[in-house]
């Protein structure tokens, strides 16, 4: 029954894809379109060099201008060896104080301590809510990695280089248990189907390109 379940839902979100233009989230050369946590400025541990959007040191968290609900999303990134950093989707100011989404974990699975803590924190997953549901096609640090994340009327897609990695649908019984199960249980409001796109700050050297975004109707 999951079988099916999980085949109607793809077949879903990619027909849904096919509606919008991508458009760029990151231009290459300046923050436009980004901000740092309540309106301040991108820290210095951010730069941009060839094209690429860096983190070297702390930075802060940077957020979209723009909030989303339903999307289709892409990106390159890469960390150094033993790095751990996340993007997150659905970001609000939960309780007026923690800006929290749903995050696309990126990690060293092999060498950062989070590896260890079991597949909901391994890189593609929805980060301690639920593990990717087959094998990942994880890079090797310093290599490049692409990935999607697909949001279509609370059902989300998590891809990695090629492959669908995680299916949830934030409505059903499977998904509460685990967020009630999760680190953001006691977090009344958290990821409520729409809101800004956050790139976390861990203080590990990142790197992105090719951010960009489609909305879907």
């Amino acid at each position: 029954m999951k079988t099916v379940f999980f085949s109607a839902l793809l077949s879903l979100l990619l027909a849904a894809a096919v509606a919008g233009e991508f458009v760029p989230l990151f231009d290459g050369k300046t923050f436009a379109g980004w901000t740092g946590q309540d309106g301040v400025a991108p820290g210095p541990g951010w730069s941009i060099v060839d094209g690429e959007l860096r983190l070297d040191g702390k930075g802060g968290n940077l957020l979209s201008e723009k909030e989303y609900s339903n999307f289709d999303l892409e990106w390159e990134w890469q960390l150094a060896e033993g790095g751990n950093n996340g993007l997150k989707y659905w970001v609000t100011k939960v309780g007026g104080k923690e800006w929290l989404g749903i995050e696309y974990q990126m990690l060293d699975d092999e060498k950062h301590p989070d590896g260890k803590n079991g597949a909901k924190r391994h890189t593609a997953s929805f980060y301690d809510i639920q593990a990717p549901s087959v094998e990942t096609p994880l890079k090797a640090p310093g290599e490049w990695n692409h990935s999607r994340v697909v949001s279509k009327d609370g059902k989300l897609q998590h891809w990695l280089n090629g492959v669908l990695v995680g299916e949830a649908d934030t409505a059903s019984e499977e998904w509460k248990a685990n967020l009630a199960g999760s680190k953001f249980k006691a977090k009344e409001g958290f990821a409520p189907g729409r809101g800004r796109i956050m790139l976390t700050d861990h203080s590990d050297k990142t790197a992105y390109r090719n951010l960009r975004i489609r909305e879907l109707e």
